[in-house]
Protein backbone atom coordinates (compact mmCIF):
# COMPACT_ATOMS: atom_id res chain seq x y z
CA UNK A 1 0.00 0.00 0.00
CA UNK A 2 1.27 3.47 -1.21
CA UNK A 3 0.20 6.16 1.20
CA UNK A 4 -1.40 9.31 -0.32
CA UNK A 5 1.02 12.08 -1.24
CA UNK A 6 3.84 9.72 -0.04
CA UNK A 7 2.69 9.98 3.30
CA UNK A 8 5.61 7.96 5.38
CA UNK A 9 4.56 5.67 7.57
CA UNK A 10 5.77 5.19 11.47
CA UNK A 11 5.42 2.40 13.60
CA UNK A 12 5.90 3.53 17.35
CA UNK A 13 6.55 -0.23 18.49
CA UNK A 14 9.76 -2.32 19.08
CA UNK A 15 7.46 -5.31 18.54
CA UNK A 16 8.90 -7.85 16.06
CA UNK A 17 5.51 -9.23 15.63
CA UNK A 18 3.61 -5.69 14.55
CA UNK A 19 7.03 -5.29 12.02
CA UNK A 20 6.65 -8.56 11.10
CA UNK A 21 2.84 -8.12 9.87
CA UNK A 22 3.38 -4.82 8.40
CA UNK A 23 6.39 -6.47 6.48
CA UNK A 24 3.75 -9.02 5.14
CA UNK A 25 1.25 -6.33 4.21
CA UNK A 26 3.93 -4.78 1.89
CA UNK A 27 3.68 -1.37 3.60
CA UNK A 28 6.79 0.30 3.55
CA UNK A 29 7.75 2.02 6.92
CA UNK A 30 10.21 3.01 9.66
CA UNK A 31 10.17 1.90 13.30
CA UNK A 32 10.86 4.69 15.70
CA UNK A 33 10.64 4.11 19.58
CA UNK A 34 10.54 6.04 22.55
CA UNK A 35 10.64 4.44 26.05
CA UNK A 36 6.95 5.66 27.94
CA UNK A 37 5.85 5.29 30.77
CA UNK A 38 3.49 2.25 30.42
CA UNK A 39 1.39 2.50 33.74
CA UNK A 40 -2.05 3.14 33.33
CA UNK A 41 -4.45 4.62 36.05
CA UNK A 42 -6.73 1.48 37.93
CA UNK A 43 -9.95 0.94 37.11
CA UNK A 44 -9.92 0.87 33.26
CA UNK A 45 -10.91 -1.67 30.97
CA UNK A 46 -8.87 -4.12 28.55
CA UNK A 47 -9.81 -1.90 25.83
CA UNK A 48 -9.52 1.14 27.29
CA UNK A 49 -5.50 0.00 28.87
CA UNK A 50 -4.84 -0.95 25.08
CA UNK A 51 -6.58 2.21 23.49
CA UNK A 52 -4.56 4.25 26.24
CA UNK A 53 -0.83 2.89 26.00
CA UNK A 54 -1.17 2.95 22.19
CA UNK A 55 -1.90 6.09 22.31
CA UNK A 56 0.65 7.20 24.30
CA UNK A 57 3.60 5.16 22.07
CA UNK A 58 2.20 7.60 18.94
CA UNK A 59 2.08 10.63 20.49
CA UNK A 60 5.65 10.30 21.81
CA UNK A 61 7.26 9.43 18.72
CA UNK A 62 4.68 12.52 17.01
CA UNK A 63 7.54 15.04 18.08
CA UNK A 64 10.02 13.26 16.12
CA UNK A 65 8.02 12.68 13.19
CA UNK A 66 5.65 15.35 12.55
CA UNK A 67 4.75 15.03 8.65
CA UNK A 68 4.60 10.95 8.77
CA UNK A 69 1.60 9.24 9.67
CA UNK A 70 2.14 6.94 12.70
CA UNK A 71 0.96 3.68 14.35
CA UNK A 72 1.08 3.32 18.19
CA UNK A 73 -0.53 -0.22 18.94
CA UNK A 74 -0.85 -2.13 22.58
CA UNK A 75 -2.01 -5.61 23.19
CA UNK A 76 -3.24 -7.52 26.75
CA UNK A 77 -4.34 -10.93 27.34
CA UNK A 78 -7.79 -11.12 29.29
CA UNK A 79 -8.70 -13.83 31.05
CA UNK A 80 -11.52 -13.96 34.54
CA UNK A 81 -11.89 -10.25 34.45
CA UNK A 82 -7.69 -9.88 35.04
CA UNK A 83 -4.81 -8.29 32.24
CA UNK A 84 -2.18 -10.36 31.68
CA UNK A 85 0.72 -8.25 30.72
CA UNK A 86 3.97 -10.08 30.03
CA UNK A 87 5.45 -12.37 32.38
CA UNK A 88 8.40 -11.40 35.25
CA UNK A 89 9.99 -14.26 34.90
CA UNK A 90 9.57 -17.77 33.59
CA UNK A 91 7.48 -18.98 36.85
CA UNK A 92 5.20 -16.17 36.37
CA UNK A 93 4.68 -17.54 32.36
CA UNK A 94 3.94 -21.13 33.38
CA UNK A 95 1.25 -19.83 35.77
CA UNK A 96 -0.24 -17.71 33.06
CA UNK A 97 0.00 -20.62 30.86
CA UNK A 98 -1.72 -22.99 33.59
CA UNK A 99 -4.37 -20.35 33.76
CA UNK A 100 -4.98 -20.37 30.32
CA UNK A 101 -5.01 -24.01 29.55
CA UNK A 102 -8.16 -25.64 28.19
CA UNK A 103 -9.84 -22.24 28.26
CA UNK A 104 -11.28 -19.02 25.88
CA UNK A 105 -9.35 -16.36 26.83
CA UNK A 106 -9.32 -12.93 24.85
CA UNK A 107 -6.30 -10.80 23.05
CA UNK A 108 -7.52 -7.22 22.61
CA UNK A 109 -4.80 -5.32 20.76
CA UNK A 110 -5.29 -1.13 21.06
CA UNK A 111 -4.57 1.04 18.10
CA UNK A 112 -3.24 4.80 18.02
CA UNK A 113 -3.62 6.41 13.96
CA UNK A 114 -1.83 9.95 14.42
CA UNK A 115 -2.13 11.63 10.64
CA UNK A 116 -2.04 14.81 9.39
CA UNK A 117 -2.97 16.49 13.35
CA UNK A 118 -6.08 13.99 13.74
CA UNK A 119 -6.15 10.95 15.98
CA UNK A 120 -8.03 7.58 15.54
CA UNK A 121 -8.22 5.27 18.58
CA UNK A 122 -9.81 1.68 18.30
CA UNK A 123 -9.14 -1.73 19.79
CA UNK A 124 -9.96 -4.96 18.52
CA UNK A 125 -10.58 -7.97 20.21
CA UNK A 126 -10.16 -11.58 19.48
CA UNK A 127 -11.58 -14.52 21.45
CA UNK A 128 -8.44 -17.90 21.73
CA UNK A 129 -9.12 -21.42 22.84
CA UNK A 130 -6.01 -23.14 24.48
CA UNK A 131 -6.20 -27.32 24.40
CA UNK A 132 -5.86 -28.25 28.01
CA UNK A 133 -1.87 -28.49 28.77
CA UNK A 134 0.38 -30.73 31.21
CA UNK A 135 2.68 -29.18 33.31
CA UNK A 136 5.51 -30.64 30.92
CA UNK A 137 4.18 -29.37 28.01
CA UNK A 138 3.92 -25.79 29.58
CA UNK A 139 7.68 -26.06 30.96
CA UNK A 140 8.80 -27.06 27.70
CA UNK A 141 7.18 -24.18 25.43
CA UNK A 142 8.77 -21.66 28.22
CA UNK A 143 11.86 -23.25 28.65
CA UNK A 144 11.92 -22.29 24.74
CA UNK A 145 12.08 -19.00 25.70
CA UNK A 146 9.43 -17.63 23.24
CA UNK A 147 7.21 -16.74 26.27
CA UNK A 148 9.84 -14.33 27.43
CA UNK A 149 8.29 -10.51 26.52
CA UNK A 150 5.28 -11.95 25.64
CA UNK A 151 1.35 -10.52 26.57
CA UNK A 152 -0.20 -13.98 28.29
CA UNK A 153 3.12 -15.61 27.74
CA UNK A 154 2.65 -16.62 24.30
CA UNK A 155 3.35 -15.94 20.90
CA UNK A 156 0.65 -17.71 18.42
CA UNK A 157 3.36 -16.99 15.43
CA UNK A 158 5.78 -18.76 17.01
CA UNK A 159 5.82 -22.17 18.50
CA UNK A 160 3.07 -21.23 20.80
CA UNK A 161 0.84 -22.01 17.22
CA UNK A 162 0.54 -25.41 18.98
CA UNK A 163 -0.95 -24.32 22.14
CA UNK A 164 -4.06 -23.06 20.31
CA UNK A 165 -7.37 -24.88 19.79
CA UNK A 166 -9.35 -22.34 18.05
CA UNK A 167 -9.29 -18.73 17.50
CA UNK A 168 -12.89 -16.00 16.56
CA UNK A 169 -11.88 -12.95 15.18
CA UNK A 170 -8.36 -11.17 13.92
CA UNK A 171 -5.81 -13.77 13.90
CA UNK A 172 -3.32 -10.45 12.94
CA UNK A 173 -4.86 -8.96 16.04
CA UNK A 174 -3.42 -12.19 18.60
CA UNK A 175 -0.10 -11.52 16.83
CA UNK A 176 0.24 -7.90 17.98
CA UNK A 177 -1.82 -5.55 15.22
CA UNK A 178 -5.28 -5.67 13.77
CA UNK A 179 -3.60 -5.25 10.21
CA UNK A 180 -5.71 -5.16 7.34
CA UNK A 181 -8.53 -2.53 10.20
CA UNK A 182 -5.45 -0.11 11.13
CA UNK A 183 -4.45 0.11 7.15
CA UNK A 184 -8.12 0.42 6.42
CA UNK A 185 -8.76 3.32 8.94
CA UNK A 186 -5.24 4.31 7.93
CA UNK A 187 -6.29 5.03 3.75
CA UNK A 188 -9.58 6.80 4.57
CA UNK A 189 -7.75 9.12 7.07
CA UNK A 190 -5.51 10.01 4.04
CA UNK A 191 -8.39 10.71 2.21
Amino acid sequence: MVLKNNTKLVLASQSPSRKMLLERAGVPFEVVVTGVDETVPAGLTPGQTVECLARRKAEAVLPLRPDCAIIGSDSVVCIDGLILGKPADDEAAVAMLHRLSGRTHQVVTGVCLLVNGKAQVFHQSTEVTFYPLEDGEIRDYVASGESRGRAGSYGIEGIGVILVESIRGDYANVVGLPVAETLRRLRKMLG
